[in-house]
């Protein structure tokens, strides 16, 4: 599909209503676009809407449109204390997934009593609007309020590594509102949309106890199997509103009208079915209690449908990128002075990757030079001189990225012995840097804010790149001792060990011990408490599947269960995964883990993962309130394996 029938076709969906085929979506194509394609357009079309999923399916090779979907929602939002306070409604993630996704939330247009409702300006750190923004994405509310305005994207731009000490953002104006509606904590809003494409949305207020409980009851109901559908359809997907854009549609209409809980409302206090998991380096919903599996595979997100000769080869070598980016390479050759097409292919497809057939490179070849010659008239470098740096960096990063993959790929290491989610960032690296690659893929040279927060952003892939390396190197030696421990010890009359990882239930807490197979439940159990430093204040069982296991059972007796729980007490769960067999055959050593353990008397890992939101984004009164619940030298992020193995030569 070329650029100008892609242009034609978001012009489509900007536009309709109604539920269309396939051949209504060719028709306008071909009539705004380009009269191209035939019955390779539709196939095309027809991959483009199911793999991006810029469309909901509607029935049989039946579409309908985001606007189609979301026209006449109506959708509630909860103003803050803090909001009523200071007289101010945030957009933020408020409109998600109603809104036209091409708008930022300070381009939104509100209405009330048909009156557009005046904006202004709030001042603060940028910790204190975060939450308003996580719905998209916690890792990305930064970028949020950075480009509410210019100033802001100066004052991240200063320093990638520290947030401003104050910024400012774009707000609702409710001063005369909340007064005239007497409008006090507890009421909501009632939002409609009046225009999608413009964003424009009108707000009646709802008194607190104007729905009935039984009606919220039903939505949340309705809410949460809309959420379970898209992420068993879905899985992870592409973003966090992509996830809540298709759990609205399998929701139905009960789930865009009211009654109905605002939207963080619903999925921060009152499911227990969802909760915000760690995915690579970023976040999305998921089933409480569970983790997106890793994936050796690159994201499907990145395949493109309609993948020209070139792009297919590469694609088959598991690289998933465009012609864009390869010619983004050819400017990097010219910048570098170095037009030997043997180095540039070895920048694209490392050599981990495979090897091409002699016909694959002839094409690749011939490619490459028709692009230098027609580079190469027009390129100076030195009005390259700003970009070329910045280009040559994300190159050498992307190429890293894809070198290290192949090579876990190819490598004989144990998958389980890796760090957790180790492809999905290195693939999410990989396609942060493509599209890097994408755009500096030009003539004329970005501005120099642009230029400078790109290579801000080149900083933190690089440190995550240099992070992930240093513990797969880690794991690495670690997977090497315990194999060599496996062939010392292979005429060993003693029981076989286990690799067991040890995990919290709803939390991101957990340890990967290499044990004994000589160890009982009983022995685990008081791993369990010392290692969480728990202080047996609950009764505890052990149960696989339903069945309730004998605490004086060792590890080498359970006949290759794969999962076992650890009931404490009427709030934690303890899952414990055997992973592989080991070669150790007494003792036992954490290799890996991460996060600290909640105090056993916590409410569960709902108020749990509650705390460590406030413990991150809430006000100095509310963490110094959390901080006496959690502990005064509570640290969220603490874990050492030297010390968790300190704790364990009890053992």
């Amino acid at each position: 599909m070329t650029e100008k029938q892609e242009e034609a076709l978001y012009s489509f969906l900007e536009n309709t209503v109604s539920p269309f085929s396939l051949e209504d979506a060719t028709a306008h194509i071909r009539k705004h676009g380009s009269p191209q394609g035939g019955r390779h357009l539709i196939a095309e079309l027809s991959s483009l809407l199911e793999l991006r999923n810029i469309a909901f399916p509607a029935g049989y090779q039946k579409w309908i449109s985001r606007r189609g979907c979301f026209e006449k929602a109506r959708f509630a939002i909860s103003p803050t204390r803090e909001e009523l306070l200071n007289g101010v409604l945030i957009p933020g993630h408020r409109c998600a997934p109603f809104a036209n996704p091409v708008l930022l939330p300070q381009e939104y247009e509100f209405f009330w009593n048909s009156r557009r409702i005046p904006s202004t300006t709030s001042e603060g750190d940028p910790e204190d609007f975060y939450p308003y923004y996580s719905i998209f994405g916690e890792e990305y509310a930064p970028q949020y309020v950075a480009r509410d305005n210019p100033e802001n994207e100066v004052a991240f731009n200063e320093d990638p590594y520290e947030d401003p000490v104050e910024v400012s953002i774009h707000v609702l104006d409710m001063r005369n509102i909340y007064l005239s509606s007497a409008f006090v904590p507890g009421d909501r809003f009632e939002a409609r949309i009046l225009d999608w494409k413009k964003g424009k949305f009108a707000l009646e207020r709802v008194a607190k106890d104007q729905w009935s409980e039984e009606d919220l009851r039903s939505w949340l109901v309705v809410a949460e199997q809309g959420f379970m559908e898209s992420f068993a359809t879905l899985g992870p997907g592409l973003s966090t509103e992509e996830q809540i854009a298709f759990a609205y549609w399998y929701g139905g209409e009960r789930m865009r009208s009211v009654p109905a809980y605002a939207l963080e409302e619903f999925l921060y206090e009152k499911t227990e079915r969802i909760e915000t998991v760690g995915y690579g380096i970023e976040t999305r919903f998921w089933y409480t209690g569970k983790e997106i599996p890793d994936s050796r595979e690159l994201e499907k997100s990145q395949i493109l449908p309609d993948r020209t000769l070139l792009e297919d080869i590469l694609f088959q070598k598991r690289i998933p990128i465009s012609e864009y980016v390869v010619m983004s390479y050819v400017r990097d050759a010219l910048f570098r002075g170095d037009i030997d097409i043997g180095h540039v292919i070895e920048r694209i497809i490392p050599r981990s990757a495979g090897s091409l057939s002699g016909r694959e490179r002839n094409f690749l070849t011939g490619y490459i030079v028709e692009v230098f010659n027609e580079f190469r008239g027009t390129y100076n470098r030195f009005a390259d001189k700003n970009m070329g740096p910045i280009r040559q960096r994300i190159g050498e990063l992307h190429t890293a990225a894809l070198d290290l993959a192949a090579r876990l790929r190819k490598g004989d290491i144990d998958e389980i012995s890796l760090p957790n989610h180790t492809f999905i960032i290195l693939s999410q690296i990989q396609e942060h840097a493509a599209a890097v690659l994408e755009d500096l893929n030009i003539g004329e040279e970005p501005s120099e804010s642009d230029l400078e927060a790109i290579d801000n952003s080149i900083d933190s892939m690089i440190d995550t790149y240099e992070d992930i390396r240093e513990l797969i190197n880690e794991s690495i030696d670690n997977f090497r001792q315990r194999n060599f421990s496996v062939v010392r010890n292979i005429d060993s009359d003693s029981g076989e060990g286990r690799i067991v990882q040890i995990s919290i239930t709803g939390t991101d807490v957990w340890r990967r011990l290499d044990m004994s197979g000589s160890y009982s439940l009983l022995d685990v159990h008081r791993m369990i408490q010392t290692l969480f430093n728990w202080k047996g204040a609950y009764g505890f069982r052990f149960l696989s599947g339903n069945k309730t296991l004998d605490s004086k059972l060792c590890l080498n007796e359970l006949n290759g269960t794969m999962e076992v729980s650890y009931e404490y007490g009427p709030k934690w769960i303890v899952k414990l995964m055997f992973l592989s067999a080991s070669g150790l055959d007494k003792g036992v050593r954490c290799i890996a883990g991460a996060g600290s353990a909640p105090p056993e008397t916590l409410d569960g890992p709902i108020r749990f993962r509650r705390y460590l939101d406030i413990f991150e984004n809430g006000s100095p009164s509310e963490k110094r309130k959390i901080q006496q619940e959690l502990g005064e030298d509570f640290d969220p992020t603490a874990f050492n394996t030297e010390t968790c193995n300190t704790i364990l030569k009890e053992f």
